[in-house]
């Protein structure tokens, strides 16, 4: 049997630590708590987590600065981020720093546990198809179709779990649209606005140049498309 998930609450509120704590334990999770990023960064240290949930709003160093500086480091971790801001700006500013979903508060317990499931499925298939199988070739990138990873010679790039599902989404579905209200979940729900957010962060990383993509591009009226044979110097008709 598989181990129970290792959760990591960052909350400098004891109230929401105690509360999530008690519950996720409840339903199966081992959990672990930090008030601070520092307490985080130290238990992260010496632990492997399978998710982390994070308030926003600590003092010291935040939840948004906290992410970034996973990313940054190349952490893969999934990251709920929690808060009390819940404007349409702040919650792209938490998808932009990194974090993989998005949870106002005050929140229902049963959707925060929905969603960490959920981020956990994501992050961890269970149907695996043969190493050869999976692989396919972008150009001067590798796509593990399954997990989402992406190399560029060999290196691996640094994603958060929401981009690369988005890109097991486009894998997929290889040379063809795929409509944006289908990679909505993946991008955190939403307006459709969110899924642009996470194909522009993307393309960021991706792109030689992303103002005129060649790897993601869109098709208008359809949708995004993940392009495998990217040629040299091809102008981005459909951008």
């Amino acid at each position: 049997m598989d181990e129970a998930p290792h959760v990591l609450i960052v909350d400098d509120d004891t109230r929401i630590r105690d509360l999530l704590r008690n519950f996720l334990r409840r339903h199966g999770f081992r959990v672990s708590t930090a008030s601070d990023a520092a307490d985080a960064r130290a238990r992260m240290h010496a632990l492997v987590f399978d998710a982390l949930v994070l308030d926003i709003m600590m003092p010291g160093e935040d939840g948004l600065s906290l992410t970034r500086s996973l990313r940054e480091t190349n952490a893969n971790v999934p990251i709920l981020l929690l808060s009390a801001l819940g404007e349409t700006s702040d919650r792209i500013a938490g998808l932009t720093a990194g974090c993989d979903d998005y949870l106002p508060k005050p929140f229902d317990p049963e959707e925060l546990l929905l969603r960490l499931k959920a981020l956990l499925r994501r992050h961890r298939p269970q149907d695996r198809p043969p190493h050869d199988a999976r692989q396919l070739q972008l150009g001067a990138y590798t796509l593990d179709a399954v997990t989402g990873e992406l190399r560029r010679d060999g290196a691996l790039l640094k994603l958060t779990g929401r981009e690369r599902e988005i890109l097991r989404l486009l894998a997929r579905r290889a040379g063809e649209p795929v409509p944006r209200e289908e990679l909505l979940a993946p991008a955190g729900g939403g307006a459709p606005r969110t899924v642009d957010v996470e194909i522009a962060r993307l393309r960021r990383k991706v792109e030689d140049d992303p103002a005129n993509p060649k790897l993601i591009r869109t098709v208008r009226g359809r949708g995004y498309m993940l392009n495998t044979t990217p040629a040299p110097g091809e102008s981005a008709r459909n951008q």
